[in-house]
């Protein structure tokens, strides 16, 4: 029984890092599972309903951008990433985790995959839960702070975040340690 395990919303200025673990039902075709970021919204979903439909096994760990800040991104990832694992219904005998580190939970077998969410089955399907369930955390965000476009960019980067960011300045829901003032200057 192998798990998959891969996080969304590393990189992004707002918002949590979520992480999902997942042993994929036998009964779904591994073929059906591709890297989040190579799917449509709308196909992420219809396969997040059918993990769920399954006999699949998720787990998901979630960190906001307060403990981001805290903790820092990497040790906040590592966490929900062993949180993901820790919430599955079962236990896996191998997980397999999307990148080059790998959170110390020492009961369990574990090994990194760099671009594993584009070779593994169980990681594809990880990353597809994650994407999702941070996706719609991000539109509930949208709802409490209209101005910065959350629905749209998801609190990642781009031109229309920046100058939400100049209007409005930093909510409660974007990470300080990451220097937003800083990164503006460069738009």
């Amino acid at each position: 029984m192998i798990a998959g395990v891969d996080e969304a919303g590393r990189g992004a200025l707002a918002g949590p890092v979520v992480a999902a673990a997942v042993v994929l039902d036998p009964a779904l075709p591994p073929d059906l599972f591709l890297d989040s970021k190579q799917l449509t919204a709308a196909k992420r979903e219809a396969l997040f309903i059918i993990l769920e439909a399954s006999e699949s096994h998720i787990g998901v760990g979630v960190h906001s951008a307060f403990y981001v800040d805290q903790k820092n991104i990497l040790k906040a990832t590592l966490s929900a990433m062993s949180r993901s694992i820790m919430a599955l219904s079962c236990t896996p005998d191998e997980v397999l985790i999307d990148g080059n580190k790998i959170p110390t939970l020492p009961r369990f077998s574990m090994r990194a995959i760099v671009h594993g969410d584009r070779l593994i089955p169980e990681i594809s399907a990880a990353s597809i839960v994650a994407k999702v369930l941070r996706d719609r955390m991000m539109d509930c965000l949208d709802k409490k702070f209209p101005a910065y476009g959350f629905q749209i960019h998801k609190g990642y980067g781009t031109a229309l975040h920046y100058e939400a960011l100049f209007a409005h300045g930093i909510s409660d829901v974007h990470r300080k340690t990451f220097n937003l003032h800083r990164q503006q200057s460069l738009f």
